[in-house]
Order: C-alpha cells, then structure tokens, then sequence
C-alpha cells in the first residue's frame, strides 16, 4: 500500500530469489508480471537500513534480531512468493525500476509494483511510465524512471503471461477517497488497469480485492474505522462490477474474506489467539507495537503476529496470500484428472474383456451354449505431472460379471456389467478423489479361417462420491469438498488376421483397432462459503485413437495356455482441457483455466493364463499394462469362465 506509512529501514523476512526456488513446482505461465503498490512490491525502493545493493520489502526481516544493520533481508512478499511456486525464473520476479539494479547493472525484472502507487499511477506503470520516488522528506525526490510496461513492449502484453494486480489502498490512506463517488472512481481505475492489460492480448490476470483498510492497525479504533470499512466495500462492489465486464480470465483474490477467516481461527494459521492482532503490529510503525511478540519485545516474532506496520502484513500473511492465489490455479490441474480417472475404469474393462477373448481364441463354446463370465481385477494408476497437471497416484478394484452366447458357427456375441471404484490422491497436498463407476459393453465377435474381428459399446454411470480438494495455507492446510456425477459411453473395434491355421496350437495374429469415448463430467460447487470454496463447469473428455498391434496364444498343454498381447495406439483427441471455475464467494465472476493435456501417443501390452479345471470351467489370470508419456496403468485380473 503506502510507503508513506513506513520508514525505508522497515523490518522483514528474507530470503534471496534465488532460495526460493526450491518451491519450483510447475511451469503453467511463461513468466508473472506484477503491477500495484507495496502489497506487491518486490523490492524498488533501498533498503537504508540494509546491506549494501539490498532493497527493501514491506514486510519484516527473517530475524533473528529483526532490526535494521542487522544484515538481515526483507521477507518475500505474497506476488514473489506465489511466482517462485509456480516456477517462475527468479529474474522476472525481481522489480522492474530499482535505482539499486540500475547502480549495480542488474537486469531489470516483471515486478511492477512499487509502494506507495495510487491506482492512477499504477495504471501509468502500465500505458506511459514506471516511477520511483522517495517522498520521506516531504519532497518528491526522483530515484529513477523507465518506459511503462506496454510502451516498452509494443503494446503486446505476453498472452501466456500470469499478471499479478493490487491497488486502491494508497486511494485511501493519501487522503484520495473520502467519498462513495472517489471509492467508484478508484475501483474503475484499478479495473481499466486490467482492461487495458487485456486489449492488448493479457488472457490471465489476477486481481485482489481490496483488503478491509479499517481492520488495519493504522485505522482501526480511530474515527476512520467505520467509513474506512464502508469505502472499502464500495470500492470492492465497483471493481468486482467493473472485472465482470472484461472479456478474459480474471482470476479475483477475495482477500477481505480470507483475512477475515484467518482473525476468526488465528491459531489454525499459526497466529497468536490471545493478541489483538488488528490493533498491534510488529514493528510499531504507524500503530502499536505488540508487547508479546513485538520487534523491541524479548520475545520478538512476526510469524505470530498478521501485520508487520500499520497496513502491511508480516511473513505469515504474505505466505497465507501467496498459497491462497496458488490454490486457485492449481485447482483446474487436479479436477481436470477427473475424466481421466474414469478414462481409466473404462480400460480396465475393456483390457478385461480383451483379455477373455484372447483366452477363448479359437475355443468358442458351442453353437447354441451360453459361457457366463465372473471376474475381479485390481488397478492403480500413475499420473505424472505435466505444466499444467498435477501428479496423482491412484487405486482401484473392480468386480465384473456377464456372459457370451454363440449364435452361429462363426459369430458370437454377449455383455458385460462392471462395478469399478477408484481413488486418487492428486497434487502436492495428495487431495482425495473417489469414483464409483458402473459400466455395462455390449460386444459382437466374427471368426472364421484366418479372419477376426471384434465390435463393442459401452455405457456407464460415474459417481464422484468425493472430490476433496486440499492445499497449503500459511501453516496449516486448507480442504474443499465436494461430489458430482457423470457419464460415459465408448465404441471399440478390432480386425485382425490369424497367420497360424485353426487347428494350430499356436496362433499369432496382427491386427489394427479403433476407438471413441465419450466422457462428461458434470458441474458441482464445493460445500461451504469460504474464500477458497470453488464451483466448476461441466467437463467433457473425447477420446479417438487408432492403433496396430500383434497378438497370440499358445497351448502349453491340452488344459494349459498363454496369452498376449502388444499394441501402439494413437491419440487424435490431445487438445488440452480445461474448467470454468468461479470462487463461490464471488459467483459471477468465473474464468477458465487450463489443465491436463492427453497425449498422442499411447503403448499397451498385456500377459495371461488360462487353466482348465473341468471339461467346462476355465480360470484365467492375467495382467495388463498401458502407458504414454504421462500416465502409466496397470492392471492384475482373475476370472471364472463357465460353458453351458
């Protein structure tokens, strides 16, 4: 917000850009470009107090000591912070108009922000010129300036950019909004920020709301608190209003709510419970310091404290912020798995199925019989991460029952109906999806001389009975839950020509396949209100592939046989999906992200034996594997044939 409220010596938390990549998870942006004032700044100003070449953050020190000379640096702020967990180069993240990098030849970065920006200035940050100032002496004194953002790239802004937006407060704490009209005209400039961004090719911006600036130590328990609370609410409607109407991905932090949440249940966030914890601070700069946990307490501790002056938040805040922003876009990298999951139960009947014809090839019943089926298989499925999907590990078993009857000499057709249920745990806080499928194929064989072939559709019901969302927050971990259903249907053939005759006890035999499935999940909001609560669109997931492979039996024994099989399959559906999402709070204002992306390119095998142990019942055991550059599953069966 303001510098104005702070001294250039503040206090912080600090860690180099560089150490804080090892939160380096994904690569979803091709960089983060900040823009607003000192909520985001990343470091514009000198840091007097510091080590030479350092800059100053408005937040703490790391500590042990807190205190200016002390060598210590400034903590990171939230926009850093969420930038280095996504995997952003710690280059771009440093500030864009440091006189300290001038003096010293650094490169410049994409943080944009500087303390003490009004909204208008923010908005020239964008379209004219970034400029640094000190005003601690009552005069501007000129530290350094540079072409704006815009102007110093053509007028493009990078379309696969993520765009990090604060502002509104300095509006208030300079005095610029006193009034229900000044709060409108602030929050319209701040959104013409983001207009603007957007006319000139942005497609993902996120956008705080403004924090309650009379729940700050500088405000609250003055005269200003009331209408400061009020403005602030009129500010937040306008720009909530004003996002709404600008046609790209807005992605809005609903940070009043979140704060709010967080002074409801402090110790949940590592906080102090017995503190006023909006009425102290850390550093005692513009409000009073807080006697436990204060810089010149003999206990001094920012982490339990939620403001570090009189408007700034200390390291637990800015870490809170930065995993709130995180969790909504990594939301789209895990639901988006969720056709995959019954992508997967779908295969596993297929590869079941499959897997009965291959034992019976050249076997059939007789004409006229009936040949019920019961099996049962385990799955698990391995799900590694790609820029924009979350890794996963899942689980399943299933129990499949069904039956074939020949109608001719050379033609043999029958059903199947399956109960599958299925768990995975996806992302770095293994969230936990479940999914019971039940899914019937209807399937058509032809085999005669050396000529095969196979025809099948499916159907299926799926019921997300639990999509229980989890994440970071600050210390503690935050968890959405929710449940939705869904549907499935598929198509499937295979022509294929035996080399070997039909009496051989071999049989090898080429083939090529094709497929289609059809997947649709549906929309579901998480239950409650809260800031992190989410509700998503429909989902739906197609999938062609064409395929070529060999296969082939050999009876070991007149009651003993092997099976198997090796395919190549490509896919002709791999556009990458994505959700509409909206945060429940703030139900209008939804905007779509992108998730996982299939692949082209898919390899699968399998390996069974069957064992007669009558004239008329077989059992068969057997195991099947696919795998393309990101998924991997497996799969182990076992099933009763019985003909009659």
């Amino acid at each position: 917000m303001t510098k104005s409220l702070i001294s250039l010596p503040l206090a912080a938390c600090a860690l180099s850009l560089a150490c804080s990549s090892v939160f380096a998870a994904s690569w979803p942006y091709s960089t983060m470009i900040v823009f607003g004032d000192s909520l985001a700044d990343a470091g514009q100003f000198p840091d007097v107090g510091g080590l030479q070449g350092a800059t100053l953050r408005f937040t703490n020190r790391t500590g042990p000591t807190y205190q200016n000379g002390s060598g210590e640096f400034f903590a990171l702020n939230s926009s850093t912070l969420l930038g280095s967990h996504l995997g952003v180069a710690a280059g771009d993240l440093g500030a864009s108009t440091s006189p300290v990098n001038a003096a010293l030849g650094r490169a410049d970065g994409n943080n944009w922000a500087v303390g003490g920006y009004r909204t208008d200035q923010i908005y020239d940050s964008i379209t004219s010129q970034s400029r640094v100032s000190d005003n601690s002496s009552g005069t501007e004194v000129l530290l350094r300036s540079r072409t704006g953002y815009l102007p110093a790239n053509n007028f493009r802004a990078d379309p696969n950019a993520l765009y990090y937006l604060t502002g509104g407060g300095n509006d208030f704490l300079q005095g610029q909004v006193t009034s229900l009209g000044q709060a409108v005209g602030a929050a319209d400039q701040l959104a013409a920020s983001a207009q603007v961004l957007q006319q000139a090719g942005a497609r993902y911006i996120m956008v705080w709301l403004l924090p309650d600036i009379g729940q700050t130590p500088a405000v609250s328990g003055t005269p200003l608190q009331l209408p400061s609370t009020l403005l602030s609410g009129v500010f937040n409607q306008e720009l909530v209003r004003q996002l709404g109407q600008i046609d790209t991905n807005i992605i809005p932090l609903n940070i009043p709510l979140l704060l709010k949440e967080t002074l409801a249940d402090p110790a949940r966030f590592g906080l102090a419970a017995n503190q006023n914890l909006v009425g102290t601070c850390f550093s005692g700069n513009s409000c009073v310091q807080n006697s436990q946990y204060g810089i010149n307490s003999t206990t001094p501790d920012p982490s339990k404290l939620l403001f570090n002056d009189g408007v700034h938040p200390t390291v637990t805040g800015q870490k809170l912020i930065a995993d709130y922003a995180y969790s909504l876009l990594a939301a789209p990298w895990e639901t988006t798995l969720l056709p995959e999951m019954a992508n997967a139960s779908l295969r596993a009947q297929q590869d079941e199925l499959r897997a009965q014809w291959l034992a019976d090839w050249g076997n059939w019943q007789a004409v006229g019989q009936w040949q019920p089926i019961v099996s049962a298989s385990s799955q698990k499925l391995d799900i590694d991460a790609q820029s924009n999907s979350a890794s996963a590990d899942g689980h399943g078993y299933n129990l499949t029952a069904g039956g074939s009857y020949r109608l001719a000499e050379d033609w043999r057709a029958g059903m199947v109906a399956g109960a599958y249920r299925q768990n995975l745990e996806a992302g770095e806080r293994d969230s936990d999806y479940k999914l019971n499928s039940y899914i019937a194929t209807a399937f058509l064989q032809f085999q005669a001389n050396h000529w095969w072939a196979d025809l099948s559709a499916s159907g299926g019901r799926l019921d997300y009975a639990n999509a229980k969302r989890k994440f970071a927050l600050g210390v503690s971990e935050g968890a959405e839950k929710g449940d939705t259903d869904g549907s499935l249907w598929a198509l499937s053939s295979r022509l294929g020509f035996d080399i070997a005759g039909a009496s051989s006890p071999w049989h090898l035999s080429p083939f090529i396949s094709a497929d289609y499935a059809h997947i649709d999940v549906d929309g579901y909001s998480e239950k409650g209100s809260r800031s992190t609560a989410l509700s998503f669109d429909d989902q739906t997931r197609k999938s062609r592939r064409a395929g070529a492979g060999l296969q082939g039996k050999f009876q070991l024994s007149p009651a003993t046989s092997v099976f198997g099989e090796i395919a190549h399959e490509r896919e002709f559906e791999n556009d990458q999906q994505d959700v509409t999402i909206a945060l429940k709070s703030l139900p209008f204002n939804d905007f779509t992200l992108t998730g996982y992306t299939p692949q082209r390119s898919l390899n699968r095998a399998s390996l069974g034996v069957a064992q007669k142990l009558g004239r008329d019942v077989t059992l068969r055991g057997g195991y099947n594997w696919r795998k393309n550059d990101d998924i991997t599953q497996q799969g182990v069966n076992v099933a009763v044939s019985l003909d009659f």
